[in-house]
């Protein structure tokens, strides 16, 4: 009977330290691809979130137009999510590897956005000195046209008083 409960002790432990939970699905997405659609996924809920009225309130369409730009159905990304969740280490590090590449594409946007604040910032002050140096002109114009006043009615008081 000792005998008998080791064995089986021995069947289910080998059994349940089995490494694949998750078998393999028939058409299971090469994992760089899937972190491309991932990465893909998350950008457009990150837009979803930050702006709930730029995307259509139905996602489906933007989430069709990524299983099109990589050929994949939903069913195949579903069952290729599973397969790689099932192994936590290997899904974090896919999740890791996203997070890179989002903080990456980020500095690049935060950068590009400061060469459009600049840009902007130096138009408005070339704005400001173009409409200074019109105002400084106009002032100029006002004291002509005043001058030249004062000039024909000093004229016309000398005339009058001859």
């Amino acid at each position: 009977m000792k005998n008998f409960v080791v064995i089986v002790l021995v069947l289910f432990l080998s059994v349940s330290c089995k490494k694949e939970l998750v078998k393999q699905p028939k058409g299971l997405i090469e994992r760089e691809k899937m972190i491309d659609i991932m990465y893909d996924l998350s950008l457009l809920e990150a837009i979803k979130y930050q702006n709930p009225l730029s995307l259509d309130s139905s996602d489906t369409s933007q989430k069709r137009f990524v299983w099109q730009k990589y050929k994949v159905d939903s069913l195949q990304f579903a069952q290729s999510n599973i397969y790689y969740a099932a192994d936590y280490e290997g899904y974090k590090e896919m999740f890791d590897e996203i997070a890179k590449r989002l903080e990456k594409n980020q500095k690049v946007a935060d950068s590009l956005a400061k060469i459009d604040e600049k840009k902007a910032a130096k138009e408005k002050k070339n704005k400001e000195k173009i409409s200074g140096q019109a105002h400084k002109t106009d002032k100029a114009k006002l004291v002509k046209v005043n001058v030249d006043s004062i000039r024909r009615t000093m004229q016309m008081k000398k005339t009058i008083q001859k």
